[in-house]
């Protein structure tokens, strides 16, 4: 995390990360094979200003707390981090595929 400008809503559970990024963050990229876009996930707990305790559940909780007043990570710096993390190259187009 400390690789990025900024940073928005993170969850997690013992085997995955979500990060929140503004809607439409997949059009026109590549993600990297290791990484899932999920289009349209809502949180049920809007409550994204405080950091929540581990707990033995498997439900994902909120393990980071932005420090403004937006949740979300920006993308671009994120999709850059998650190619190099991934080892793929980034791959982009000017159209609204991806």
């Amino acid at each position: 995390m400390n690789s990025l400008p900024r940073i928005g809503c993170v969850f997690a559970d013992d085997q995955h990360w979500w990060w929140i990024v503004p809607s439409g963050s997949h059009l026109g990229v590549t993600w990297p094979p290791s990484t899932r876009y999920v289009v349209g996930a809502q949180l049920a707990d809007p409550s994204w200003t405080r950091t929540r305790p581990a707990s033995p559940s498997v439900r994902p909780r909120l393990i980071h707390s932005p420090e403004g007043d937006s949740p979300y990570t920006p993308p671009i710096p994120l999709y850059f981090l998650a190619c190099r993390l991934a080892g793929s190259v980034p791959s982009w187009s000017l159209g609204t595929g991806g």
